[in-house]
């Protein structure tokens, strides 16, 4: 089994790069006016960005139509290789209509800007209330993922790409750590085993206490909080990213902590999702993830421990990268600390139970969340945001 955790070993064997060299980007560039473009919407942009850097390795480009059904229906790709959730390129039939199987298709940003490149080797007809029930388990459009789905264009363009810009993160430029980084400084600090953690949420005392259950048994923990596109009442990144600094500087041992950001877009799909984020973190270099209560998930739509139950429908090894499964954590008042049910003898009355929601209705309140829950500089900073 720990043969098979390789730390070097992306999903698929190697990691992916489409970076376009000097040569090639000069090249694309000086056809900038003649080819047909396509506008990325900004989670089609940070997939290009995702595939482009290794990320979402194996994958080279956005699915052709036999891996998507596949992992639609079967989560592996056609190589039988597993795989959760599609990656597309989905637009409106005006702008797939003129453009040929076999050409290149000039990718622009949600500005406008020439940012990559697209052999387009398939155009493809898909089937929206499929993808959304197997992927996402529900076919209503108040789920966020749902939603995007439907909104999208009924095709989708197919190929390998080629990335040609990309700015430092504007907010957090000393954390855009990429896969091949991020690996070697796994290496560099002598860490063979690794674990990471996701989240979209501002770090609490709950998530804390899970961190250092999973660094207690392993080198080294890769915090790697998702800073693409999430819902408009998620918690702004630059301000999680900030309590995430807060911690750092007090409450870990920093050599064995490596903070980085996630450019990637949330999906909102729940166990899909979990499967998705643990292949994205092995593709970065670790050997452990983290998957806590109702991981992805949002509203009610999926079970509290489901993300952990989907790992269980792989063969041990099959991922390449190990589930470290936690329950929801909790302030005990009995014992006077963080624990769960795995180890406290509490009843539920003796349990401080915040939920994100309710956090964030005390903070706009202006009320500061108790120690118990967040530490006093993580809540100030919190309500320093929501105030703002």
């Amino acid at each position: 089994m720990s043969a098979k955790l390789d730390v070097n070993a992306a999903h698929g064997g190697h990691l992916i790069n489409r970076i376009a060299s000097e040569d090639e980007r000069q090249e694309f560039l000086a056809q900038a006016e003649r080819l047909p473009r396509v506008q990325l919407d900004e989670r089609a942009t940070s997939d290009l960005v995702m595939i482009a850097i290794g990320g979402f390795s194996p994958l080279n480009g956005f699915m052709e139509q036999a891996d998507y059904e596949n992992v639609v229906t079967d989560m592996r790709l056609v190589n039988g290789l597993p795989w959760s959730i599609p990656v597309t390129l989905s637009v409106s039939e005006e702008i797939a209509d003129p453009l040929k199987e076999g050409s290149w298709v000039r990718l622009d940003d949600p500005t406008g800007r020439f940012v990559g490149v697209l052999e387009l080797t398939q155009k493809y007809r898909y089937n929206k209330a499929h993808e959304a029930t197997h992927v996402y388990r529900t076919n209503e459009t108040k789920h966020p993922g749902v939603k995007v789905v439907y909104d999208q264009g009924p095709i989708n363009l197919a190929g390998p790409v080629w990335l040609l810009e990309r700015d430092g993160h504007p907010l957090f430029p000393k954390y855009q750590i990429d896969p091949v980084e991020s690996r070697r400084m796994f290496q560099e600090k002598g860490w063979k085993t690794v674990v990471g953690f996701q989240t979209r949420n501002p770090i609490h005392r709950a998530h804390e206490y899970i961190q250092k259950c999973a660094l207690e048994t392993v080198d080294g923990l890769f915090l790697h909080p998702l800073v693409g596109a999430t819902k408009s009442d998620d918690i702004p990144a630059d301000v999680r990213m900030r309590c995430y600094e807060i911690m750092m500087e007090h409450y870990f041992p920093q050599d064995r902590v490596i903070l980085a950001i996630n450019p990637s877009a949330m999906r909102y799909a729940g166990p899909r999702e979990a499967i998705f984020h643990a292949i994205v973190r092995k593709n970065y270099g670790c050997t452990h993830f983290i998957v806590g209560r109702d991981h992805a998930g949002v509203g009610d739509y999926y079970g509290t421990y489901d993300a952990q139950h989907i790992f269980d429908e792989f063969e041990p090894g099959e991922l390449g990268i190990l589930p470290m499964k936690f329950e929801h954590a909790f302030y005990c008042t009995r014992t006077e600390q963080m624990a769960t049910t795995k180890t406290s003898p509490s009843k539920p009355e003796e349990r401080v139970h915040l939920s994100g929601t309710k956090v964030r209705e005390m903070l706009r309140r202006g009320e500061l969340p108790p120690p118990q829950f967040s530490r006093p500089e993580v809540a100030a900073e919190l309500a320093k945001a929501m105030q703002g």
